[in-house]
């Protein structure tokens, strides 16, 4: 099947500091540093990792919210890295994005309505009745009531606005949902109504989703195939099933671990297999040389701290960069 989107060699410095002459000192913060993958029609891809990995850089990068230091995106097969203006205006009607904060990502002085129409007007469509009903139409469809589109966002619960959130992303009918952490800002309650919500949408609508999320259990849940990020690079990658029954990297093992256990009988054989990982995600100024990962990692081997690891496939549909994995699947292959 052909992907819907692609990265190739994605990329994405900051420049930080240059208060000098000619800009002398600057060092540049990698924040995603040369990513591949790929998502399929009607799919929903997670993307895990702790805080600063590059997980919300990476979903504005795709969606050309903000320019790629390097790399490429494919969208339908076709680059849009190098659009600008009207071509990319016309691609941004196929991506569109949720963002986390569902009361600051609305102006507060404009109506529900005014909110859910402004891509259409963007795109060309005027304020007549019949743009209008279908703004009626879609707050409809996210489980609004009727009387919604004449109120102002203060005036609504945080899910309640996170539905206005999505019913604005969705109005121009994408194909590529980027939802970068929707539920986050949530009650727990209401965490579950809205991924419900997108699950059902994404059904009805043929959507396909970029699900960026810190909570592993939200993302099992809504997820086909999880992408695992650390400082700014893809360590794993391979169907959920997978990477919760079977995870390879080190770091996507001590993730899984930390998942909280519902069932008190559970919780003895969880904290017995948890692998604790010492010390803070090393800063994006300056990574550490090799496997990023080398300085937390509780199985690192002097390779580690020299050589970058690569992502291989040790199985089909599996990807993962980790000099041990590779050194146990050479190990396997020996005679």
């Amino acid at each position: 099947m052909t992907p819907l989107v692609e990265a190739i060699g994605l990329t994405k410095h900051f420049p930080v500091g240059g208060g000098g002459l000619f800009g002398r000192g600057a060092v540049a913060l990698r924040a995603v540093d040369g990513v591949s993958f790929a998502i399929l029609p009607g799919e929903t891809l997670g993307l895990v990792g702790e805080s600063g990995c590059g997980k919300s850089t990476l979903g504005r990068l795709l969606i050309r919210l903000i320019e790629p230091s390097g790399g490429t995106v494919l969208l339908d097969g076709s680059e849009i890295t190098g659009l600008r203006g009207k071509a990319l205006r016309d691609k941004r009607r196929a991506m569109q994005i949720v963002f986390q904060d569902p009361f600051g990502a609305l102006n507060p002085r404009m109506s529900v309505e005014d909110i859910v129409m402004e891509p259409l007007q963007i795109h060309g469509a005027r304020a007549d009745a019949p743009t209008r009903a279908r703004v009626r139409e879609m707050l409809d469809l996210v489980g609004l009531p009727a009387r919604a589109g004449t109120l102002f966002p203060h005036e609504f619960s945080g899910g309640q606005r996170q539905r206005i959130g999505i019913a604005r992303a969705l109005v121009l009918r994408p194909r590529l949902v980027v939802c970068d952490e929707p539920v986050s800002a949530l009650d727990v309650s209401v965490q579950a109504q809205i991924v419900n919500l997108l699950q059902d949408l994404q059904g009805e609508l043929g959507l396909t989703y970029l699900f960026i999320a810190h909570d592993l259990t939200v993302v099992k849940h809504i997820s086909d195939r999880v992408v695992v990020m650390y400082l700014g690079k893809i360590v794993e990658i391979a169907d959920k099933r997978t990477i919760y029954a079977a995870p390879l990297h080190p770091y996507t093992q001590a993730l899984i671990a930390a998942v909280p256990v519902g069932n008190p009988r559970g919780r003895a054989q969880a904290r017995a297999r948890r692998q604790r990982i010492a010390g803070d995600i090393p800063s994006a100024l300056n990574p550490p040389p090799g496997c990023r990962f080398h300085t937390r990692c509780p199985h690192v081997m002097d390779i580690c701290r020299t050589r970058e690891p690569v992502l291989g496939s040790p199985a089909p549909g599996h990807a993962v960069a980790c000099h041990l994995v590779d050194a146990k699947q050479q190990e396997n292959q020996q005679p």
